[in-house]
C-alpha cells in the first residue's frame, strides 16, 4: 500500500497449510534442529498482492519474505482486493530469483507466532510442501587454516610468456599445464639465470600442501635433489621455484633410441636409489618418481626433480605413515630400472614415450621381456618392483633394502670404447717396389717348364737400388761441393754469412714466448655447497649470493663452535663447487672474503666421475691462499669443469655482530679467468 501498511487478505485453509509448510521449509534452511511450525491444521495467516488461491500458490518462498517486513496484527486495516498489485506467477519449473536478503531464523519464528495469533483457520486442508531449495551463499563463511573447505578444483591460473611473476621471475615458456597448475621455464631477472616455476591458484584446496612441501623439499639441501629456490603466496596465486638444469636430459629422452646398456643402467639405478634413501632418512618421500623426473647431466650424474612437490601439485598421497610411502618410491625405482633395461613400460598403459605390457603378462623379470638383459640388474629390478619376484626371490620394499642389494652386487664396468676399424694402406705400382723372396719352394710338374715369375721381379730389385745409389751420389757429391764453396767464400771475404741466419732465428725464438696472456672471465654456472664431512648443506640458503656479481651479497658457512681440526672429532674443512657447465681452460680465480679465511683451491681428479660426491681427497690441490681478497694464478692453466673452494681456517665472530664468537665465513665474490 502506498502508506506502508500490509493489505490482510483471507484465504482459504489449503493456501494457509501451503504457506506454512514454506515457512517452516525456510527455517529448516537456516538453522538445523529448530523445531518446525504448527501442523497443517493449525490457523496461520497469508500476505499477498494477488487474489484468489492460484495466486497465493505460485507466491515463492523469497516473496512471501520480501512481503513481510512486520508482523501483522488484528487491527491492520484491509485494503480491497482491486487495490492490491497482481503478482504474475512464475512458469512451472522455473526458478525465481531471490529480490531481498533472507530473514534470520528468529524473525521467521516470530513472524509464524504472530500469525498463529492473528489468524483463526479451521480444519484446513492438507496440502503437499514444496520441495526445499538449498541456500544460496557465494561467499561461505569458514576458517582458512580449514583446508577441507576450500574448492577441491580451481583453474591453472592464465599466464602469458613475458609475464612477471614476484617482480622478480619472467616467464619465457610453458612446459606443461593441467586442470589445476602450469609448469613454466622462466629467467630470475635479478641473478640473471634459468629457473623451472610451478603456477596454482591460493584458493586451491591443496595449495597449503604445495607450498609446505616445497619449503621442506628446500630443507633437505642435497645436491642430488633439483633444488627448490623459492615458495611463495602472494594474493590470489602459488608459486614455486626450482633450479633449471638447460644441458640435463630426462632418462624418458635417453631411452628414446633404445634400452641403456648394463653399466649405464647401474648407474642410474644407484645414484637414485642412494639420492632417494638419504631423502626417506631424514622424512622425505617422492611419491612421484617418473623417467620424466630423472634427469643426467653432461657429467654422468643422475639428479632427481620434483621430490614431495610434484604429488602435492596432483594431490597423491599415501595411507598408513612412512612404510607404505617407502614402498612406492622403491616400486618406482623398480619400474625405472625395467624401463632402462627392457625399454618397455612395466605397466599395460603406454607412458612416456614407451609401449606397455601386454595385459596377460604380469609379475615378470624384465629377462623375460627382452633377450640379454643383465641377469643380476633383471633380479633386482623384479624383487623391487613386483610383490611376488619369480624364482621365490624374497622383495625389497624400501629405499635402503635396495641400497644394500645394489652395494653387495659384483661391479659392472664400463664398455671398452670402440677401436676404428684397421684399414690397409692402398698400394700404388707394386711392381716398382722391392719384395722379400718367397719362401715357398714351387715345384714344377715333370716335363712341364717353369713359369718366368721370379726374373723380371730380381731384375727390377736391381734396377730399383741402382737408381737409389746414383741418386744419393749425386746429392752427396752436390752438397759437399755447395760445402766447399761456401767454406772457401767465407776464408776469403771474412764474412759472417752463415752465423747470421743461426742468430736470427734464436733471437726470434724468445720473442714468440714473450707475448703476454690476457686471462678472459669465465661464467660460473652454478654453485653447489660441497661438505662431505658433515650432515647437511653449508650455507644451502646463500649460494647463489657467491655468484652473482654483487660482493655486498654474500654466502655465508654454517656457524661452529671450534675451528677447523682443533680437537679430535671436529671437521677438517668444508667447501664451495663451482661448476663451469663445461670443461674450461682455467689460468687464475679471485676470491672476496669478509673476514681473514683459509681456503684451498682444487679441481677433481682424472679417476673422479661425480664431483658432487667425491671425496676431498679424490681432488688435485692448485693453490692454497690466506686473507680477504686473494688470488689463485695458476702457473700451467688447467682444464676442468669444476672446482672446489675448500676451506680449511675459519675467522672468529667478533662480539658485536651476528653468532658472536662462532667460527664462520662470508664469501663476497668469486671471479674465474681462462
Amino acid at each position: 500500500m502506498a502508506d506502508g501498511t500490509k493489505a490482510v487478505v483471507d484465504t482459504s485453509a489449503a493456501d494457509g497449510a501451503a504457506d506454512e509448510a514454506a515457512l517452516a521449509a525456510a527455517i529448516d534452511e537456516l538453522a538445523d534442529g529448530t523445531a518446525r511450525a504448527t501442523s497443517a491444521g493449525s490457523p496461520a495467516k497469508k500476505d499477498g498482492g494477488g487474489t484468489g488461491s492460484g495466486a497465493a500458490a505460485g507466491t515463492t518462498d523469497g516473496e512471501t519474505r520480501a512481503a513481510r517486513p512486520a508482523a501483522p496484527t488484528a487491527s491492520t486495516p484491509t485494503a480491497p482486493a482491486a487495490s492490491t498489485p497482481a503478482t504474475t506467477a512464475p512458469a512451472p519449473g522455473e526458478p525465481t530469483p531471490e529480490t531481498t536478503a533472507p530473514l534470520s531464523v528468529s524473525e521467521i519464528a516470530a513472524e509464524l507466532a504472530s500469525g498463529d495469533a492473528a489468524a483463526t483457520r479451521t480444519d484446513p486442508a492438507p496440502a503437499a510442501a514444496p520441495a526445499k531449495r538449498p541456500p544460496r551463499d557465494p561467499q561461505p563463511t569458514h576458517d582458512p587454516r580449514d583446508t577441507a573447505t576450500l574448492p577441491q578444483t580451481l583453474p591453472a591460473p592464465q599466464r602469458r610468456s613475458g609475464d612477471m611473476i614476484g617482480h622478480r621471475y619472467r616467464l619465457e615458456e610453458c612446459i606443461s599445464s593441467t586442470e589445476t597448475f602450469s609448469s613454466w621455464r622462466a629467467v630470475d631477472e635479478k641473478l640473471r639465470r634459468a629457473v623451472g616455476v610451478h603456477l596454482m591458484a591460493s584458493g586451491h584446496q591443496r595449495a597449503r600442501k604445495v607450498l609446505a612441501a616445497a619449503k621442506s623439499a628446500a630443507l633437505l639441501g642435497d645436491p642430488r635433489f633439483v633444488q627448490v629456490l623459492d615458495a611463495v603466496q602472494e594474493g590470489e596465486l602459488v608459486y614455486v621455484v626450482r633450479e633449471w638444469l638447460p644441458h640435463a636430459s630426462d632418462l624418458a629422452k635417453l631411452l628414446a633410441n633404445g634400452p641403456l646398456e648394463p653399466h649405464e643402467a647401474y648407474q642410474m639405478v644407484r645414484q637414485v636409489t642412494d639420492a632417494v634413501a638419504a631423502a626417506h632418512r631424514r622424512g622425505q618421500a617422492h611419491l612421484r618418481l617418473t623417467p620424466r623426473c630423472v634427469l643426467r647431466t653432461d657429467s654422468g650424474q643422475y639428479r632427481i626433480n620434483g621430490i614431495a612437490v610434484d604429488a602435492a601439485l596432483r594431490g597423491l598421497g599415501v595411507e598408513g605413515g612412512g612404510e607404505d610411502a617407502e614402498r612406492v618410491d622403491t616400486r618406482a625405482i623398480g619400474a625405472l630400472l625395467f624401463a632402462a633395461l627392457t625399454h618397455r613400460w612395466p605397466y599395460p598403459e603406454d607412458r612416456y614415450d614407451l609401449k606397455g605390457l601386454p595385459r596377460n603378462l604380469r609379475e615378470v623379470a624384465p629377462e623375460q621381456v627382452r633377450a640379454g638383459v643383465h641377469k643380476g640388474l633383471s633380479e633386482l629390478a623384479a624383487r623391487a618392483l613386483l610383490d611376488h619376484p619369480p624364482h621365490h626371490a624374497e622383495p625389497i620394499t624400501t629405499p635402503d633394502g635396495l641400497a644394500r642389494a645394489i652395494a653387495l652386487m659384483p661391479r659392472i664396468r664400463p664398455p671398452q670404447p670402440e677401436l676404428p676399424a684397421f684399414t690397409s694402406p692402398p698400394r700404388h705400382n707394386t711392381h716398382a717396389l722391392p719384395t722379400a723372396p718367397n719362401p715357398t719352394r714351387v715345384v714344377a710338374a715333370p716335363g712341364t717348364a717353369p713359369a718366368p715369375v721370379a726374373a723380371p721381379v730380381r731384375r727390377s730389385g736391381r734396377r730399383l737400388r741402382t737408381v737409389v745409389k746414383v741418386t744419393a751420389s749425386a746429392v752427396a757429391l752436390g752438397a759437399i761441393g755447395v760445402a766447399s764453396w761456401q767454406l772457401v767464400d767465407n776464408l776469403r771475404t771474412g764474412s759472417t754469412a752463415v752465423a747470421s741466419p743461426q742468430a736470427s732465428s734464436t733471437s726470434a725464438t724468445p720473442t714468440a714466448h714473450a707475448a703476454t696472456h690476457d686471462p678472459a672471465p669465465i661464467p660460473v654456472k652454478d654453485a653447489v655447497s660441497y661438505n662431505p664431512l658433515g650432515e647437511k648443506a653449508d650455507g644451502a640458503a646463500s649460494l647463489p649470493k657467491a655468484i652473482d656479481d654483487d660482493p655486498a651479497s654474500e654466502w655465508q658457512t654454517n656457524w661452529y663452535n671450534d675451528a677447523f681440526g682443533s680437537k679430535p672429532g671436529t671437521k677438517e674443512g668444508t667447501g664451495l663447487l663451482l661448476d663451469l657447465g663445461s670443461a674450461q681452460t682455467v689460468s687464475k680465480v679471485t676470491l672476496k672474503w669478509s673476514t681473514a679465511t683459509t681456503a684451498e683451491l682444487r679441481m677433481p681428479g682424472k679417476n673422479v666421475g661425480n664431483a658432487q660426491t667425491a671425496k676431498p681427497g679424490d681432488f688435485t690441490v692448485l693453490g692454497k691462499k690466506a686473507g680477504t681478497a686473494v688470488e689463485y694464478n695458476l702457473d700451467s692453466p688447467v682444464t676442468t669443469r669444476y672446482l672446489l673452494i675448500w676451506l680449511t681456517n675459519l675467522s672468529k665472530n667478533p662480539d658485536g655482530g651476528p653468532n658472536p664468537g662462532k667460527y664462520q665465513a662470508f664469501l663476497g665474490d668469486v671471479k674465474v679467468f681462462g
